[in-house]
């Protein structure tokens, strides 16, 4: 029974070509992965923002709703929809926040309110303006919270962020619920009316309800005075979330000269708190949006002052620490929001990259080498299978058709185009042609 043998491998006409596959196949091949690798990671890490956010924002008409209000008009300029949702205050604001259940992205939340909640799973992109506190009373001559102890105060309604932070100013002065001290659940315009109405001795108002308006009227009001807080520092020392704020002589009127002496308060401040998992160009999109609306000078700040990294209950996020620090970048300076977004990350991960990309340049010359060593090694395939057919038993005919194929091969290598640093492997190869041509022809002649 005659033996098995392979047919012979097919050995191109064009050698051009050949060639040109060895140099751009190691290339092709080391691209192909490059471009795997890159879209692995950007599909890893989300370059796409999403078009659709929820932001958690206050009552109607306070200025926290006006504020979301701002930012959605912002953030509308490059595609974003920033749906607006009412709330009764910070305390509501962080509540959602930290229910997994409600579809809220982020909020705008006081200082203080979090009372020692577990808020790991929130990050603050900053704080964006003051909300001062500011006790209103009847008569005159105080200025500690200490002095209203028996009295009616006004310390705003339930839920709100100005009543929990007023109960833990009292608390702090020896004021608690269930003692002598009555406390009023009303704020804004209503503790306004009572305390000029003689219903309450005190209103302690906060943010909205301490707008400049408000302050002018009651103190234009014969017997009603703010009160100066002159242990300031004390407060912001036992309560790491306020601020110390001067309202300077003049400010609210300054033909009239009210007020006539530098006034001493107290304030926390509102942060933009959001989930760990908000996408990083949508913060930056919100802090360039607070920048836009806050970073004007005001009656409490100056200008530049807010957004402000410095938070007080929330850690600052990364992408947010890098805005504050790099500000906007030429990618988002020069391109559109969403492509910028995609550009400025990919830049990030560069480091990364190169990391992959040296290994990846190192095996182009070894799949060159691949490729060069695999085109010689098809000829000894071919020799290999001469050789055995001339070691068998054949016939005439079949020792014609090996010549014919040991002559195919011959060919072939003539018209082969090999690299110089393969001179050598190239020429040993012909000798090997020529050691079977004789190996065939001896075993001819012996039979």
């Amino acid at each position: 029974m005659k033996a098995y043998r392979p047919r012979p491998p097919h050995f191109p006409g064009d050698q051009s070509h050949a060639e040109w596959r060895d140099h751009t196949v190691p290339y092709i091949i080391v691209a192909a992965l490059i471009v795997l690798i890159i879209t692995l990671i950007v599909w890893v890490v989300d370059p796409a923002p999403p078009k659709t956010i929820t932001i958690s924002a206050g009552p109607h008409d306070s200025s926290f709703l006006v504020t979301a209000n701002q930012y959605k008009k912002i953030l509308a300029r490059n595609g974003i929809t920033l749906k607006v949702l009412e709330s009764d205050g910070s305390v509501q604001n962080l509540s959602r926040l930290l229910d997994p259940k409600q579809h809220v992205d982020l909020a705008l939340v006081q200082g203080g309110v979090a009372d020692g909640r577990d808020t790991s799973s929130l990050m603050s992109l900053g704080s964006v303006f003051y909300i001062p506190v500011v006790v209103f009373y009847r008569g005159t001559g105080i200025s500690e919270l200490s002095e209203l102890e028996g009295k009616r105060i006004a310390i705003g309604r339930e839920g709100s962020g100005t009543r929990l932070l007023s109960l833990k100013l009292l608390e702090a002065n020896g004021i608690q619920p269930g003692g002598s001290t009555v406390l009023v659940p009303s704020d804004g315009m209503q503790a306004a009316t009572q305390l000029v109405a003689g219903d309450v001795d005190a209103a302690i108002l906060n943010g909205d309800s301490a707008t400049r308006g408000l302050m002018l009227r009651l103190l234009k009001v014969p017997g009603i005075s703010v009160m100066d807080f002159d242990e300031a520092s004390a407060y912001t020392r036992l309560f790491p979330y306020l601020d110390e704020i001067d309202l300077p002589p003049g400010v609210l009127d300054l033909r009239r000269r009210i007020p006539p002496d530098t006034i001493h308060l107290i304030s926390p401040t509102v942060e933009l708190v959001a989930r760990t998992g908000l996408h990083p160009a949508i913060s930056d999109l919100l802090i360039e949006a607070a920048q836009e609306v806050h970073g004007m000078p005001g009656l409490l700040q100056h200008a530049g002052e807010f957004p402000s990294p410095v938070a007080h209950e929330y850690q600052v996020s990364e992408d947010a620490q890098r805005y504050y620090k790099t500000g906007k970048s030429f990618l988002y300076r020069t391109l559109p929001f969403w492509l910028a977004s995609i550009g400025d990350r990919t830049l990030v991960l560069l480091l990364p990259m190169a990391v992959l990309l040296f290994p990846a340049m190192r095996l182009i010359p070894a799949l060159y080498r691949w490729r060069v060593r695999s085109r010689i090694y098809r000829y000894y395939g071919a020799l290999i299978a001469i050789e055995r057919g001339a070691l068998a038993d054949s016939t005439e005919e079949e020792r014609k058709q090996l010549f014919a194929e040991l002559d195919h091969i011959e060919a072939s290598l003539s018209r082969l185009r090999m690299p110089l640093a393969y001179a050598d492997a190239f020429y040993v190869l012909r000798e090997h042609v020529g050691f079977v041509r004789i190996r065939l022809a001896a075993q001819g002649s012996r039979l």
